[in-house]
């Protein structure tokens, strides 16, 4: 038999899962590559970067059931079937994406340049390099719908604190600057400061709204920020996980106080950009012919 693709394996994960019994990642993929019943060989088999295809292949259908809500995440690393999990293996056994988006509602991302490469026929129409930049832009999107999911799940002050860290990770406070966030009980609408010199002659002052993605910021919070601002700064950046009203840009590009406006989407590119709430899982080498070697 082949290696199953890694929509191939969300049913058997379930299966795995289905006697309620919490385990972390390893013990998922090695119980799913047995249920499948991989030969030695098949589990040999490596990517370019020396992980078994099989087991990024369990990877991505854990990340997929998870974000589905197929799979509860009781504790960092550790799994759990949930009820959605338990209705998807009882009513539709084979589990295929669609039935993960008629029970759950959850659709995986899409990219960006168009819809996912499924058949070979795609895959020959695209060069190498456009296969690369394919996964690259789903495997951003996909954590980018996470880093949101995250955020979400946290306290405002964890997420004001995250957005003061991307501030300072995008090189604003400097070497001689400093960032903080300010008092939870009164900040004046404000929820974070950035010195940009070591006397704080120059701020930045920052404004974070944690709203779910379609909820939108409305132009009376931009104008009760730029009302704090009153006296302190000439510009600020309003950050929010949700979106900004047509009123809201409108307003903020005709104010004369300088304000920024960054959206979900926005911010969490900006995370993954510069290293904030992600991590490097592994650097790919692409090789070309030296000409001047030949020369």
């Amino acid at each position: 038999m082949s290696i199953p693709k890694w929509h191939e394996f969300m049913a058997p994960v379930l299966r795995v899962m289905n006697d309620g019994v919490t385990r972390d990642r390893s013990e998922i993929t090695e119980a799913s590559a047995n249920e499948v019943g991989l030969s030695p060989a098949e589990r040999e088999v490596t990517l370019t970067t020396g992980q078994p295809m099989y087991a990024n292949r369990v990877g991505w259908a854990i990340s997929h059931l998870t974000k589905a809500g197929a799979l509860l995440r009781p504790e960092r690393g550790r799994y759990v079937i949930g009820e959605q999990g338990r209705t998807l293996l009882s009513g539709y056994p084979a589990v295929t994406r669609k039935d993960v988006e008629t029970v759950t509602g959850y659709r995986r991302a899409r990219t960006i340049a168009g819809p996912t490469i499924e058949t070979s026929d795609d895959v020959e129409s695209l060069d190498p390099a456009e296969l690369i930049d394919q996964g690259i832009k789903q495997i951003h999107e996909e954590v980018a719908a996470e880093l949101l999911t995250r955020m979400l799940a946290k306290s405002p002050t964890f997420f004001e604190a995250t957005v003061v860290d991307l501030l300072v990770a995008m090189g604003y406070g400097g070497a001689e600057g400093q960032a903080r966030v300010t008092s939870a009980s009164n900040d004046g609408g404000i929820d974070g400061v950035i010195d940009q010199d070591t006397l704080g002659l120059s701020r930045v002052y920052v404004q974070a709204k944690r709203y779910a993605p379609d909820n939108p910021v409305n132009r009376p919070e931009v104008q009760g920020f730029v009302g704090a601002l009153s006296g302190k700064a000439d510009g600020g950046v309003f950050i929010t996980t949700g979106r900004f009203s047509p009123g809201a840009r409108q307003y903020a590009e005709a104010v004369p106080t300088r304000i920024i406006l960054i959206d979900g989407e926005r911010l969490t590119s900006l995370m993954i950009r510069f290293g904030v709430g992600v991590q490097t899982k592994q650097t790919v080498q692409i090789v070309e012919i030296d000409e001047d070697f030949f020369e």
